[in-house]
This record gives structure tokens, C-alpha cells and sequence, in this order.
């Protein structure tokens, strides 16, 4: 796959048969908690409650970029968690839910994707069983302890950075990650890495020029994957990222700039 990282922005061309990989939370849409304005759609209920909106701006602009390109949402997100959903599209063609280890084509689960996830996490069995058995006896440990779809570990902790870097000294990091958003503690294979997930779907696809944006240390194997990635300003600058990715400033939400921008070059 060619890549265009580090050249100029003017540069990019569009191509036909491009496939936008995105992810959704704090990316294109936003929890109760986010302020992204008045002017928003409610995109998630969750027992009875508003949980996650889009702009409106957003919500227009998503329509014209999945007409344009293969739009593929991809997320940490159970199929559950995903279903609740409702970006305003018809049912998308792939979504990688579960980190990229559950792939849904057409709304329905690709079995033989999942057998093959559960495959590449195999190498990661023993670490993480240990991560798992650090964290069921962590008095820290606020949320029951899940090991989502036998593909990673899963549950939220009280004082999440110290509970991080406990596990990071007792794991083997050249065998998984372990990574947090807030009080959400993730321990993941690196074979599952969403970058490793976006390249199956692509070969799977028979191969096509790939964009990505991500807001998140979980998005950056993504990003460094595509050929166009999208990301905003805070993660590029504590990762170091500028000169491999499209910087968005984040003077607005991160979905508009970003949707702004694609849609201006699809043109």
C-alpha cells in the first residue's frame, strides 16, 4: 500500500474506492458529559437516557461522506454497545466493533472473522490470564472484571494510571497493550490493535486507499496504518504525531473538522 504520509495537504488527490475507518466515541460522536453545542442530535439511548449525541453539522456531513467512500466505523464497542447507535445511514456495509476482533457485514457477525481473531489472540493467552488475575484482587477494581468476547480484558478502576502502570510492569508489553479512557481499564493483544484490524478488513475488500481518524492512544496503530489519517491536535502533539497525520486545531469538534475537510477534497 503507497503511502502519502508527510506529504503536503494540497497534494492529496481522491481516488475512487476509498474507505474512511473511523472511530466513534470523542471522533464523530460524543457523550452527555462533551459540550459540542446546541445544535446536536441525539445518536445513543441508553435505558431510557440521551447518552452520546452528534453535531448536526456532523450528522449532515457523514451522509455525504458515506455516499462518497466506504465509511467503517471501528471501536472498542461490544455489538451491543455499537446497535445503540443510530448515526442517521442505512445499515453500513462493515463495522469492526470489539477493537477490530468482531466484524459485522451488512449488521450480521462474520463467524469466520471471529474464529480468526480468537486465532491471533491465542500468542496473548498467558498474559493476558495474568492481567485478568492482577485485576480481580485490586481493591481499586470498581466494576466487574470482563474478558470481552475472549479477544481482551475489560473493567474500570478508582486511581486508573496507577492501576496502568501496576499492570504494565507485570505483563509483557511486547505481547499486549494496556491502555485506559478515564476509569476504563483495556488490556488488548497487540494482534488485535486496530491498525492490524483495518489492514484485514482492507485485504478482505480486496485492498483499497485507506483514510482513518482517531482520538485516542487506542486509534494511533489505525492512523499510522492509512494512508490519510486524521487526528486531533493533542494526541499528535503528546505522541509526537505531526508529521505523519492531518493535524485538526480542535477550534470546533473534532467530527466537523474533520468531515469538513474530506467532503471540501471529495469535491
Amino acid at each position: 500500500m503507497e503511502s502519502i504520509k508527510n506529504k503536503s495537504i494540497e497534494k492529496w488527490q481522491p481516488l475512487k474506492n476509498e474507505i474512511f475507518f473511523t472511530d466513534l466515541d470523542n471522533t464523530i460522536i460524543f457523550s452527555y458529559k462533551h459540550d459540542i453545542g446546541i445544535d446536536k442530535v441525539n445518536v445513543e439511548i441508553y435505558q431510557g437516557r440521551e447518552v452520546s449525541y452528534m453535531t448536526k453539522k456532523t450528522y449532515c456531513l457523514l451522509k455525504q461522506v458515506a455516499k462518497k467512500m466506504l465509511l467503517v466505523p471501528v471501536t472498542t464497542r461490544t455489538i451491543e454497545q455499537y446497535n445503540r447507535i443510530d448515526l442517521g445511514l442505512d445499515v453500513l456495509p462493515y463495522a469492526l466493533v470489539c477493537n477490530g476482533g468482531v466484524m459485522l457485514e451488512n449488521g450480521k457477525e462474520n463467524k469466520r472473522w471471529y474464529e480468526q481473531s480468537l486465532a491471533s489472540v491465542q500468542s496473548a493467552k498467558i498474559e493476558l490470564q495474568k492481567a485478568f488475575n492482577l485485576l480481580e484482587y485490586d481493591k481499586r477494581r470498581i466494576f466487574e472484571l470482563r474478558f470481552i468476547r475472549n479477544l481482551f480484558v475489560f473493567t474500570k478502576c478508582a486511581s486508573p494510571d496507577a492501576v496502568v502502570c501496576k499492570l504494565k510492569k507485570h505483563v509483557d508489553l511486547r505481547v499486549v497493550d494496556v491502555l485506559n479512557n478515564h476509569n476504563k481499564i483495556y488490556v488488548v493483544p497487540r494482534t488485535l490493535r486496530k491498525g492490524e484490524s483495518i489492514k484485514r478488513l482492507s485485504r478482505y475488500i480486496e485492498g483499497k486507499k485507506i483514510l482513518a481518524a482517531g482520538d485516542s492512544e487506542f486509534d494511533i496503530s489505525m492512523l499510522q496504518a492509512a494512508d490519510i489519517a486524521f487526528a486531533p491536535k493533542q494526541l499528535a502533539d503528546k505522541y509526537n504525531l505531526s508529521k505523519d497525520f492531518i493535524v485538526m486545531p480542535e477550534k470546533r469538534p473534532l467530527s466537523d473538522e474533520i468531515l469538513e475537510y474530506i467532503v471540501k477534497y471529495l469535491e
